[in-house]
């Protein structure tokens, strides 16, 4: 595997294609609503948007496997928690004020409440989860051998299983405060840790089985499309569709995160992955802005969807290149 320092190719795409898959939920989501969730009659929609439910699980793996990857390279906690947060934290708050004030203005919360938990804008509450992770991953780190161990990741996983049955089949979803989300994707980002450590015997593992891998994960995510389908239509409640917290999404985005390690192996998107933050942040304006062309022409016609979601995303990535050009401002809005 071709690597520069810490630098992975695989990883970059991942990161691509995660934030490809987010601005799909959050277009064909808008579809949804607008049709006031006729599944029946939008099954493509829903396809799309339940078969791009790893994206989020898959961000909080990526973010595990980078930071154990560069972990020797860090001194002490606080010079590793002011390099983590110096370059996620400013944009975060830039882009949330950006929301509060001049996007989603009628937010009644209180601001410092909204910066805690992420509600200036609905793809927030991702951040504060990361602050969370980064905060502990020095102690994870310690105690490596302690989580590593085979029987420690089966009752690890056991747990996560529990707390992700109980909140998608018991619960049916919840607010998407930092410490639950936390609660329900502390598996995935440990897993990204042991991968870093294990990152060739993954890819040997990967290639050799690369005709099961594919089937297994197309399955895996046919399987949670149906699931979302079904369980909305017995008890008609939008967390159904909306959760990406679930058992079955967290065996969907370990076996396509397998599947894109050794696809992209050798595929460079540095420079795409470099523009994935910025996207990250502004793709639901652009999309609020775009919707008011694509609003009149909602079909139940696939090239709807595509449509809309290549909008938005190629003007969301044009954006961030252009922005990208000018560092001091790069380095505020991500």
């Amino acid at each position: 595997m071709k690597t520069s320092g810490s630098h992975i190719k695989s990883i970059d795409a991942m990161r691509v294609i995660s934030i490809l898959a987010v601005v799909l939920i959050h277009t064909t989501t808008r579809t949804l609503e607008t049709v006031h969730y006729n599944l029946t009659s939008y099954p493509w929609t829903l396809l799309l948007n339940q078969m791009s439910r790893f994206a989020v699980p898959l961000f909080f793996l990526i973010s595990g496997f980078v930071l154990e990857l560069s972990s020797d390279r860090e001194t002490d906690y606080l010079t590793f928690l002011k390099k983590r947060f110096t370059k996620i934290f400013i944009p975060y708050v830039f882009w949330s004020l950006l929301y509060y004030y001049f996007v989603y203005n009628q937010n009644r919360d209180n601001l410092i409440h909204v910066i805690l938990t992420g509600n200036a804008s609905y793809q927030l509450y991702f951040i504060p989860t990361l602050c969370i992770f980064y905060m502990i991953f020095p102690l994870l780190h310690k105690i490596y051998r302690f989580i590593a161990h085979p029987l420690s990741l089966v009752l690890l996983g056991a747990l996560q299983f529990w707390f992700l049955y109980r909140d998608y089949f018991i619960k049916h979803g919840g607010s998407d405060f930092p410490t639950r989300i936390a609660s329900l994707s502390f598996f995935v980002f440990l897993i990204g840790m042991v991968a870093a450590r294990n990152k060739d015997k993954l890819l040997e593992f990967a290639k050799k089985r690369k005709c099961f891998l594919a089937v297994a994960s197309t399955l895996a995510g046919f399987y949670v499309f149906t699931e979302g389908d079904i369980f909305y239509h017995k008890i008609y409640n939008i967390g159904a569709i909306y959760s990406q917290y679930r058992p079955s999404i967290l065996i969907y985005t370990i076996l396509i995160a397998l599947v894109f390690y050794n696809i992209f192996e050798k595929i460079d998107l540095k420079k795409l992955s470099e523009l994935s933050y910025f996207v990250f942040f502004i793709h639901v304006i652009i999309l609020e802005l775009s919707w008011k062309l694509f609003s009149g022409f909602v079909t139940p016609n696939p090239l709807f969807d595509i449509s809309f979601f290549l909008t938005v995303s190629g003007i969301s990535f044009l954006i961030a290149y252009l922005i990208h050009r000018i560092p001091l401002l790069s380095k505020i809005t991500g």
